[in-house]
């Protein structure tokens, strides 16, 4: 018997049932016709072969050879139809034709805007100002590049913040070339600043994006590390979000370098390479920061900051000795969140030990949400492609107004010294700039704004291996103030916990003198004598 191009569906239906059937059945599963497209039969196996490939195999086999036995035309398929309708199977080829032109477009993308890093590097102008991604994300082979290229560059500035790895450009030789220019001095950056071959910029972490955007700070060219793309073509700013998205979005050329090892963390941190000038390759480990060690003064101050966490607070800490072991003592704590500038190795310590669940945050439940990462290698793999882990721009996230939306808000913040008045120094001793504001006073106002925060500046009670005490009468002169009295919450030693909010000037003394270092107490008390006696 021959088929015309047409097949009658009651005769396949007849063939089907009469013939096929009772195969199937035998094996605890039946079909049924589904429809019927020019020689195509789509059948549906419904029974215990559905659960089964080799059947389901087997079974569309059968189904062939007897349909094309009964027409007498080799041209009959049966298709396996597993309850899609022909619709659904169109509009799905469809969505996968457009899924791989767009692959083919960021590809194409992709490859054309690959240079090297002598090549990028040489858009940049003389004068003009460049900004590199913050902290652990330094764009280590541009930076590289640069310095290799300096001697064709004339008073380039070079924005950035906290610089971990060498710093070449800030050495003396390239002062001709290169200038560098920051809201926070660190270690290789320090004696820049202070003889004069680099600029430091006051202001508060939070509004450097807004500096970017008003011109007050203009970004000619930012330069971003920036993990692998996703399959849409966006790349992850890894573990710097803070000013670095921000500085893409108003520079005149943004070269992205992308690191094969940078992790992909979520959140508001991620760039389209469209949007990018330029693609420099990369593949290195990121700059890592090593735990600090915990002595017994740290573990002193950690259990007093401890003290004032409870159940289900939102917590802030830095990096160093004294917010690690702050965490140390946090273990019999329960349902705390994190909203912070960074965190580090601590923070993960408490995740997977089921301390901080962020059932409780009011803000971004359930979400670790920071602005930049830096610790050990174990905190960029932990927050790689890791949804409770969201990275966002630091004029949002150390916003003290988005700050004070986390009810049970604590910060613990590291200072200098800390006057009988209570004002604090965190980043000059005396005249001389040591580091910055960063986020400190974000975070004491942001705290202390919320409902039921508090804000902690924590510190051992002495410096200089305990030569000097740092509750000082007054603070050094030519010291800035980073925190003002009016803002200033607790205060924290290893010898206890001080009030200040709401206290008078004498108040405040009282309870400072006694956390500070027994050997400096009487000192003190007579500097409080003739003020207040």
């Amino acid at each position: 018997m021959s088929t015309s191009d047409v097949l009658n569906p009651e005769e396949v239906a007849l063939v089907l049932r009469e013939k096929v059937s009772p195969i199937l059945r035998g094996h605890g599963g039946d079909l049924v016709l589904s429809h019927i497209r020019g020689k195509s039969i789509y059948i549906r196996f419904t029974g215990a072969c559905r659960g089964c490939p080799a059947a389901l195999e087997t079974a569309e086999r059968t189904v062939q050879a007897v349909l094309r036995e009964h027409f007498g035309d080799e041209d009959i398929d049966a298709v396996l139809d597993n309850g899609v309708s022909e619709d659904l199977i169109n509009q799905a080829k469809q969505i996968l034709q457009k899924s791989k032109k767009i692959m083919n477009e960021i590809l194409a993308q992709y490859k054309s805007k690959i240079v090297s890093a002598d090549d990028a590097v040489k858009v940049i102008k003389n004068g003009e100002r460049v900004s590199l991604s913050h902290a652990a994300g330094v764009p280590q082979v541009c930076v590289d590049a640069l310095v290799r290229n300096a001697e064709h560059f004339q008073g380039v500035e070079i924005y950035h913040m906290l610089c971990l790895g060498e710093g070449k450009y800030m050495l003396p030789e390239m002062a001709p070339h290169f200038r560098h220019v920051t809201n926070f001095v660190g270690g290789n950056s320090r004696q820049a600043v202070a003889e004069n071959r680099a600029d430091f910029i006051p202001a508060f972490f939070y509004e450097v994006p807004t500096l970017f955007r008003k011109g007050i700070l203009p970004i000619d060219v930012a330069i971003v590390q920036l993990s692998m793309p996703d399959a849409e073509g966006y790349c992850s700013f890894g573990v710097s979000s803070d000013y670095t998205k921000p500085s893409t979005e108003v520079a005149r050329v943004v070269i992205g370098e992308i690191n094969a090892q940078t992790p992909y963390v979520h959140g508001d941190n991620k760039i389209h390479i469209s949007k990018l000038d330029y693609i420099v390759l990369a593949d290195y480990p990121l700059y890592t920061i090593p735990k600090a060690p915990i002595g017994p003064v740290e573990e002193a101050i950690g259990r007093n900051c401890a003290e004032l966490v409870e159940d289900g607070s939102t917590l802030q800490l830095g990096i160093g000795a004294i917010p690690d072991a702050a965490l140390l003592f946090l273990k019999d704590k329960k349902d705390l969140g994190i909203h912070t500038e960074m965190f580090a190795d601590g923070v993960i310590e408490l995740v997977r030990a089921g301390v901080i669940t962020g059932k409780k945050k009011s803000l971004h439940p359930g979400k670790m949400v920071a602005t930049f990462l830096m610790g050990t290698e174990e905190v960029y793999k932990f927050a790689h492609n890791n949804p409770d882990v969201e990275l966002y721009p630091v004029d949002y996230v150390n916003d003290p107004r988005t700050v004070a939306m986390n009810d049970n808000m604590v910060s613990i913040n590291s200072c200098i010294e800390v006057d009988l008045m209570g004002q604090v120094v965190s980043e000059t001793i005396g005249p001389k700039q040591f580091s910055g504001t960063g986020g400190q006073v974000d975070y004491v106002r942001g705290a202390t704004w919320s409902k039921n925060g508090k804000s902690i500046m924590a510190m051992p009670s002495t410096a200089r291996k305990g030569a000097a005490s740092r509750i000082v009468p007054m603070i050094a002169e030519g010291a800035s103030v980073t925190t003002l009295r009016n803002d200033v919450d607790y205060v924290v030693t290893e010898y206890g916990i001080a009030r200040l909010k709401g206290r008078s000037l004498r108040q405040r003394a009282e309870a400072l003198i006694s956390i500070a270092h027994p050997d400096f107490r009487e000192e003190l008390m007579k500097v409080y004598r003739e003020r207040f006696e």
